[in-house]
């Protein structure tokens, strides 16, 4: 690194971050990572997947937590549809091009 010209560096702080105020941790919850898999039977074929943040309301209770390899095997498949009002469908969507 080198300094940029005609820039005055005399007030930037050479120092540690301060720490994180206390009373902020609230701010950065994260939901658990994964997924949770309702099945839907519409008709006569198989059931369909829909993957699920676990907190979603339309998430089925006490099924397994999904990892994020395998939520991408079941968002691939035929019929699956990835929930939109929890958010799974954006989280998933942009990595299965690098599944």
């Amino acid at each position: 690194m080198r300094p940029v010209d005609r820039v005055d560096y005399n007030q930037v702080s050479t120092g540690p971050l301060p720490p994180t105020p206390t009373g902020c941790e609230g701010l950065w919850e994260r939901r658990p990572s994964g997924w949770v898999l309702s099945k839907v039977r519409s008709g006569r074929g198989p059931a369909r997947g829909v993957p699920h943040a676990p907190e979603c309301e339309e998430a089925p209770e006490g099924v397994p937590l999904l990892d994020v390899r395998r939520a991408l095997d079941i968002a691939e498949k035929p019929g699956t549809q990835l929930c939109t009002l929890c958010g799974c469908a954006q989280e998933l969507t942009p990595l299965r091009s690098f599944g």
